[in-house]
Protein backbone atom coordinates (compact mmCIF):
# COMPACT_ATOMS: atom_id res chain seq x y z
CA UNK A 1 0.00 0.00 0.00
CA UNK A 2 1.11 3.79 -0.47
CA UNK A 3 2.57 5.30 2.38
CA UNK A 4 -0.43 7.82 2.81
CA UNK A 5 -2.65 4.98 3.60
CA UNK A 6 -0.24 3.24 5.73
CA UNK A 7 0.27 6.12 7.69
CA UNK A 8 -3.55 7.47 8.27
CA UNK A 9 -4.29 3.39 9.73
CA UNK A 10 -0.91 3.77 12.04
CA UNK A 11 -2.48 7.32 13.45
CA UNK A 12 0.66 8.63 11.99
CA UNK A 13 1.51 12.27 10.24
CA UNK A 14 3.06 11.48 6.98
CA UNK A 15 5.54 14.24 6.89
CA UNK A 16 7.20 13.21 10.30
CA UNK A 17 7.56 9.64 9.59
CA UNK A 18 11.10 8.75 8.50
CA UNK A 19 12.28 8.57 5.22
CA UNK A 20 12.49 5.09 4.25
CA UNK A 21 9.03 5.00 5.07
CA UNK A 22 7.34 8.14 3.11
CA UNK A 23 9.53 6.82 0.30
CA UNK A 24 8.39 2.88 -0.49
CA UNK A 25 5.66 0.74 -0.29
CA UNK A 26 4.40 -0.83 2.96
CA UNK A 27 2.71 -4.34 2.42
CA UNK A 28 0.04 -5.68 4.81
CA UNK A 29 2.31 -7.93 6.62
CA UNK A 30 4.69 -5.16 7.05
CA UNK A 31 1.78 -2.86 8.94
CA UNK A 32 0.94 -5.92 10.81
CA UNK A 33 4.30 -5.84 12.16
CA UNK A 34 4.50 -2.06 12.42
CA UNK A 35 0.86 -2.66 14.64
CA UNK A 36 1.93 -5.40 16.17
CA UNK A 37 5.49 -4.23 17.81
CA UNK A 38 5.94 -0.73 16.79
CA UNK A 39 9.03 0.40 16.61
CA UNK A 40 10.76 3.35 18.61
CA UNK A 41 10.09 6.08 15.91
CA UNK A 42 6.39 4.56 15.87
CA UNK A 43 6.03 4.88 19.22
CA UNK A 44 7.53 8.47 19.55
CA UNK A 45 5.17 10.26 16.72
CA UNK A 46 1.87 8.13 18.46
CA UNK A 47 3.07 9.56 22.03
CA UNK A 48 4.31 13.22 21.14
CA UNK A 49 3.07 14.03 17.90
CA UNK A 50 2.72 15.94 15.38
CA UNK A 51 -0.38 14.39 14.68
CA UNK A 52 -2.89 14.36 11.81
CA UNK A 53 -5.90 16.21 11.90
CA UNK A 54 -8.31 13.58 12.38
CA UNK A 55 -6.02 12.48 15.26
CA UNK A 56 -5.81 16.19 17.10
CA UNK A 57 -9.94 16.36 17.00
CA UNK A 58 -9.81 13.26 18.57
CA UNK A 59 -8.04 14.21 21.40
CA UNK A 60 -9.83 17.70 21.85
CA UNK A 61 -12.89 16.22 21.32
CA UNK A 62 -14.02 17.65 18.49
CA UNK A 63 -15.22 17.08 14.82
CA UNK A 64 -12.81 17.49 12.21
CA UNK A 65 -15.31 20.47 11.21
CA UNK A 66 -15.10 21.98 14.05
CA UNK A 67 -11.38 21.73 14.12
CA UNK A 68 -11.48 23.37 10.86
CA UNK A 69 -13.75 25.99 11.94
CA UNK A 70 -11.56 26.40 14.49
CA UNK A 71 -8.97 27.95 12.39
CA UNK A 72 -6.28 25.48 13.21
CA UNK A 73 -4.92 23.86 10.21
CA UNK A 74 -1.51 22.91 11.30
CA UNK A 75 -0.53 19.40 12.75
CA UNK A 76 -0.47 19.73 16.75
CA UNK A 77 1.78 18.23 19.08
CA UNK A 78 0.55 16.46 22.32
CA UNK A 79 2.19 19.24 24.44
CA UNK A 80 0.28 22.01 22.29
CA UNK A 81 -3.00 19.55 22.77
CA UNK A 82 -2.24 19.33 26.46
CA UNK A 83 -2.00 23.42 26.54
CA UNK A 84 -5.29 24.03 25.07
CA UNK A 85 -7.47 21.09 27.06
CA UNK A 86 -5.34 22.32 30.05
CA UNK A 87 -6.49 26.46 29.24
CA UNK A 88 -9.52 25.79 26.56
CA UNK A 89 -10.09 29.06 24.49
CA UNK A 90 -13.81 29.88 23.82
CA UNK A 91 -13.66 28.10 20.52
CA UNK A 92 -12.81 24.86 21.81
CA UNK A 93 -15.69 25.15 24.89
CA UNK A 94 -17.94 25.59 21.73
CA UNK A 95 -16.83 22.82 19.66
CA UNK A 96 -16.51 20.83 22.91
CA UNK A 97 -20.25 21.57 23.47
CA UNK A 98 -21.18 21.09 20.10
CA UNK A 99 -20.06 17.59 19.92
CA UNK A 100 -21.77 16.31 22.95
CA UNK A 101 -25.09 18.08 21.65
CA UNK A 102 -24.62 15.73 18.58
CA UNK A 103 -23.12 12.51 20.41
CA UNK A 104 -26.52 12.89 22.52
CA UNK A 105 -28.53 13.54 19.49
CA UNK A 106 -27.18 10.33 17.92
CA UNK A 107 -28.07 7.93 21.13
CA UNK A 108 -31.86 9.63 21.05
CA UNK A 109 -32.22 8.55 17.31
CA UNK A 110 -30.76 4.97 17.94
CA UNK A 111 -32.90 4.67 20.82
CA UNK A 112 -35.69 6.12 18.93
CA UNK A 113 -35.25 3.41 16.42
CA UNK A 114 -34.84 0.68 18.79
CA UNK A 115 -37.57 1.32 20.22
CA UNK A 116 -39.80 1.64 16.45
CA UNK A 117 -38.51 -1.79 15.89
CA UNK A 118 -39.43 -3.21 18.95
CA UNK A 119 -42.93 -2.10 18.77
CA UNK A 120 -42.86 -3.39 14.87
CA UNK A 121 -42.03 -6.85 16.15
CA UNK A 122 -44.48 -7.06 18.96
CA UNK A 123 -47.25 -6.05 16.14
CA UNK A 124 -46.80 -8.70 13.86
CA UNK A 125 -46.77 -11.64 16.73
Amino acid sequence: MKPETAARKLGILLDAAPEAFREGTISRDDLAALLADPPEWLQTLRRDGPHPKRVVAEKLGISNSGLARSGITEPLTTAEIKALLAAPPEWLVTERATQAQVRAEKIRVAERDAERARRAVERQD
